[in-house]
């Protein structure tokens, strides 16, 4: 007997949420080990990871969270799953492969919606077990992890009130280095949603502007009405959106007199993720290798 692998949990996870409105992450998870998998044996069941977590728990989650990618379940609320439509045609199916769930549309739009990977980067899809050295297969599975919470980060960011959302980017702004900010009067700032400091002293202020889009892109009329709305204490200026600019809006960015610099919501989460803003660290691990020094003493 060995314990499942994270996809053969699809459809146990689409069961359980089948005869409930939502769930708790951590007792779905409970309620699919007690169903299908309290025959195992102790040992399996207590099998935990390198890091202390409970292995058969941490697969369940897994395929929750990969179920979640394809829209097959949703979360109704923080730390709450439940099934969709689409989940409960494919429960009524009675089947549903890792390769399926790949190839679905909606999976693979998800996969592409938050394209942080570098070049040299691995994906654990396209890894080769057998043929992969430890070391890429740690890539791989980091690389994963990271995308994953990225791109909840992002869905999470197009969520929140706008209001916060304008909080968020001055949060950010303050963890990357700059000095104090001021948030503007939400009923007349003008365009201007707060001022930062470039430097510890205030010499040089930067205006900053937030746009909580879902799907609509920041048009170049969007642009000009922030250009206009700085004062004449300063030529630069943040434009940040979850979504992304059209080719006009960065044609007048770049051509503007004002020194304009956009981030769209790939690049947002990736500064969120590198200073920890909206994200904590889960676990450490260590990989140790031979002190070579050690023996030189021989």
């Amino acid at each position: 007997m060995e314990l499942p692998k994270y996809h053969e949990t699809f459809v146990p996870i689409l069961e359980i949420l089948s005869n409930v409105d939502s769930l708790n992450s951590r007792e779905l998870a409970s309620r699919v080990r007690d169903k299908y998998y309290s025959e195992l044996p102790i040992d399996l069941l207590n099998k935990k990871t390198s890091s202390g977590a409970n292995v058969l728990l941490d697969r369940i989650l897994w395929g929750k969270s990969y179920l979640k990618m394809a829209k097959f379940l949703s979360y109704p609320k923080r730390g709450f799953v439940q099934i969709t439509d689409k989940g409960k045609k494919v429960f009524e199916r009675g089947s549903l492969s890792l390769s399926e769930l790949q190839n679905d549309s909606d999976f693979i739009n998800h996969r592409e919606s938050v394209n942080s990977k570098k070049e040299d980067e691995v994906d654990i899809d396209s890894v080769n077990v057998e043929n992969a050295t430890p070391q890429d297969l740690i890539d791989s599975g980091f690389s994963t992890i990271e995308t994953e919470v990225k791109t909840e980060l992002l869905e999470r960011l197009k969520e929140i009130d706008p209001y916060y959302f304008e909080k968020v980017i001055l949060i950010l702004l303050k963890k990357m280095g700059y000095g104090d900010f001021i948030e503007t009067s939400k009923s007349s700032d003008g365009g201007i949603d707060g001022i930062i400091n470039e430097d510890k002293l205030g010499l040089e202020k930067i205006y900053t502007q937030a746009k909580r889009y879902n799907e609509s892109k920041v048009r170049e009329k969007d642009i000009r009405n922030f250009i206009g709305a700085m004062s004449g204490d300063t030529s630069k200026g943040v434009f940040i959106t979850t979504s992304t600019f059209d080719s006009g809006a960065t044609k007048k960015a770049r051509e503007a007199h004002h020194s304009i610099i956009l981030i769209d919501g790939a690049k947002l989460v990736d500064l969120m993720h590198q200073y920890n803003v909206g994200v904590q660290i889960k676990t450490v691990y260590e990989v140790k290798e031979l002190d070579n020094d050690f023996f030189e003493g021989e």
